[in-house]
């Protein structure tokens, strides 16, 4: 019998299996939560399985997603990766991920960990929502558009409340699936 899968994600392997094993699932790891806001500030006005196509790329040209590495990066290493036709070669997305890792330890300094500002805004409980159908959900909501001004409060760029949201969704701060999705009640 064939799993239920979020509308979005099916016919394509690569997304179907983002989807089953990642999207939506609770991160709370400060590695973790840097990789995915460095691709959702890439995805930025593309969808969403551009970035995941070429997730990999993104992984090896920015070492790792390690944000200590990249807060050094110097104007050498930017104009390298605008080089680069693995990742989206966008001079101020490139910049951003730059100022975003020098914004993330700071915010890491004050918390204590990236992961304890970000669940601070939920009481460290995903937000279940109710969504028969995934076109019905949201794309930012009061919480995003506030969590959207506090980042970019912190220097955080590329940081709209429509990304914000799309971070949450994928980060596990709410639990998008389709309520006749299998993954709605194992997130």
């Amino acid at each position: 019998m064939k799993k239920h899968r979020c509308g979005w994600c099916e016919g394509d392997e690569l997304y179907e299996a983002y989807h089953d094993k990642e999207w939506g699932t609770p991160v709370k790891d400060d590695d973790t939560l840097f990789e995915f806001l460095i691709l959702e500030t890439f995805q930025a006005g593309l969808s969403w399985i551009t970035i995941l196509r070429k997730r990999e790329n993104f992984k090896i040209a920015f070492d790792q997603f390690d944000y200590k590495k990249i807060a050094k990066y110097n104007q050498a290493k930017k104009d390298s990766l605008l080089q680069d036709a693995g990742i989206i070669r966008n001079k101020l997305k490139v910049n951003s991920a730059v100022s975003n890792a020098l914004a993330f330890i700071a915010v890491q300094k004050e918390f204590g960990s990236f992961s304890n500002y970000l669940w601070g805004f939920v009481n460290d409980k995903p937000i279940k929502n109710k969504i028969a159908y995934y076109k019905d959900g949201p794309a930012n909501t009061p919480l995003s558009d506030d969590i959207s001004k506090d980042l970019k409060k912190r220097g955080f760029k590329f940081v709209g409340s429509t990304v914000i949201y799309a971070f949450m969704q994928a980060v596990g701060m709410v639990n998008d699936h389709e309520t006749k999705c299998f993954r709605y009640d194992e997130v």
